[in-house]
């Protein structure tokens, strides 16, 4: 049976493992939220989680590529690079989802082929973490500029011309 095949047949039971390992990573009365309320309205972030994950193995079963994978990724990647999760612990819940396959699957199918897939969707989530990270850093410091200057302008210390923006 080929790994599509495999996960196809298995994927609620794999969906449902790999969201209580994602979930568990977060401190353990959020996880319970996060596991408890289904209301999409009360609880965006896990059922954001969910819905991603979801395509997240859709993708895999489908073999569809690296763009794929990102557009998955993007909406939980957002989410934990706002959160105060380090750069492994916010893409590991990509890699707890080859042990649920083994385990879910236990030895139906040839993995190796869905391990690299799980290592490209692992490598897109860090790639796509970094991105973030780097444009919340960029956002705080244009802040920050235009709080310094802002405080200069209020001060009397310099002058703003249309033309040029901020000078002196």
């Amino acid at each position: 049976m080929s790994s599509a095949k495999a996960l196809a047949g298995k994927k609620k039971e794999i969906l449902k493992h790999w969201f209580q390992t994602t979930v568990d990573s977060y401190p353990a009365d959020t996880a319970r939220f996060l596991k408890n309320q289904q209301d999409p309205f009360a609880n965006p972030v896990g059922q954001t989680t969910y819905r991603s994950l979801e395509s997240l193995l859709d993708a895999l079963i489908a073999g569809d590529g690296r763009e794929a994978m990102i557009a998955a990724l993007d909406p939980v990647i957002r989410i934990r690079a706002v959160q105060a999760f380090t750069p492994s612990k916010a893409t590991a819940f990509v890699f707890s989802l080859k042990q649920i396959v083994r385990d879910c699957l236990s030895g139906e199918t040839d993995l190796v082929a869905l391990d690299r897939k799980i290592d490209e969707m692992a490598m897109a989530a860090f790639d796509l973490f970094m991105g973030c990270r780097e444009k919340i850093y960029e956002l705080k410091a244009t802040e920050s500029r235009n709080q310094f200057f802002g405080s200069l302008k209020r001060a009397g210390l310099i002058a703003e011309t249309e033309a040029d923006g901020p000078g002196f």
